[in-house]
């Protein structure tokens, strides 16, 4: 197996109050079938070795599902691949070469530690409005509420998101839109969310703004970075909704 010989500049920050910069390390003996965590790994072990602090940075399921790997890795989230963090392999990278590793860029994303970011907006964002109004207990019969195909494709093609951050990273404005239309598309689109989608949608785009989250104007960078290829369409979704529930709003 071919091993790597790499040099890392890694954002370094003690806490979320502390200055941070970029620091040099070498991550030697890396092998090129390793994900860009594992690297990670074995760089902090290599670290910890010489009495170093290890460097910070947020992991779970590490299969590419929960979206908690977000690092920007030579300006790009995600890094060089159509994958999160997680699912990036060595292999894109050629021996001797320099990897700038960075958090998430975001106002709404402050850095708490390293390469960690606070991104519970998101979660205050899903709270506002991201839910249903359904029976529960026992499951009901499979065709109980008929849901047209269509729709339940456009559902489930919003419903891919896994919140990681990277549109917001990627965007020059720092907006959310592209996680807000696909949460709020997710349930606008079925039948069970008819009835709470005027207040869904004003709910979670206002507290999308008060979490300082900039507003989209079409560089199409969320799109390009998406590890779960949401497309642009929850976008204009997302507008026609609101400007559908302001206009309902005001007149009653």
């Amino acid at each position: 197996m071919k091993h790597l010989n790499l040099k890392v500049k890694v954002w370094r920050q003690k806490n979320a109050s502390a200055e941070g910069g970029l620091v040099e390390y070498e991550a030697r003996n890396i092998p090129e079938d390793a994900s860009f965590l594992e690297m990670l790994d074995i760089l902090n072990e290599q670290l910890q070795e010489k009495g170093e602090p290890a460097i910070a940075f947020d992991h779970d399921c590490r299969e590419g599902i929960c979206g908690m790997c977000s690092l920007s890795i030579n300006g790009i989230p995600h890094g060089p691949s159509a994958t999160t963090t997680c699912q990036l392999y060595m292999r894109h990278f050629k021996d001797g070469e320099t990897i700038f590793i960075e958090p998430f860029r975001a106002r709404a994303f402050p850095v708490l530690r390293d390469l960690m970011v606070d991104r519970s907006a998101f979660d205050r964002i899903q709270q506002a409005g991201g839910y249903i109004t359904a029976r529960t207990g026992s499951a009901q019969d499979a065709n109980a509420i008929l849901i047209p195909k269509p729709a339940a494709d456009k559902a489930m093609e919003a419903a891919a998101c896994i919140g990681c951050g990277a549109c917001v990273a990627a965007c020059p404005n720092g907006s959310a839109m592209l996680f807000v239309g696909a949460k709020a598309t997710h349930l606008n689109t079925l039948p069970q969310g008819q009835p709470e989608r005027n207040q869904r949608t004003l709910a979670m785009v206002r507290k999308m703004d008060a979490e300082g989250f900039g507003n989209c104007s079409n560089h199409y960078e969320c799109e390009a970075v998406c590890p779960a290829n949401i497309p642009l369409t929850v976008i204009s979704q997302l507008n026609r909704d609101f400007v559908k529930a302001a206009v309902s709003e005001s007149v009653q």
